[in-house]
């Protein structure tokens, strides 16, 4: 087991810094091909390597300097779960709110379960709120 808890934590780690580096053809060549995604609010999940590419462009053209730290990672079984930070500057257009050129900072726990030597499943709980506070026009008084 601890061989296949070893080869788990490495391919996120893996994943995660091909991420930092922007090489999201890098991210989706180690996710299955039927990639399942799990969003909060969705009722159904989403599917496919092209789907998540969507999901993360779109962070990345709101947060073009969007930077991921895992604070904490662990596993169980064919899952690893971990808590992440990310920060970056809110310069491009994101869920609907312009540019604000505000630097943001939040959290979020992800799931994940591996298949063999690829990520099959995300579930992920971003503190969207809290991000989108941040990037809020103030109150006028």
């Amino acid at each position: 087991m601890t061989g296949s808890v070893d080869r788990n934590l490495a391919l996120l780690r893996t994943a995660f810094a091909a991420l930092q580096r922007g090489d999201l053809e890098a991210c989706a060549e180690l996710l299955t091909e039927d990639f399942i995604v799990n969003l909060p609010g969705l009722p159904e999940p989403l599917h496919g390597r092209e789907i998540w590419k969507l999901g993360v462009q779109a962070m990345l053209d709101g947060f073009p300097d969007l930077r991921t730290d895992i604070e904490d990672i662990f596993t169980a079984g064919d899952r690893v779960a971990m808590r992440l930070r990310f920060s970056g500057t809110h310069d491009g257009p994101f869920q609907g709110a312009p540019p604000t050129h505000r630097r943001v900072s939040f959290t979020s726990i992800d799931i994940y379960r591996v298949a063999g030597d690829r990520i099959a499943e995300e579930w992920v709980s971003p503190d969207m709120m809290g991000l989108m506070q941040q990037i809020a026009e103030p109150a006028v008084s």
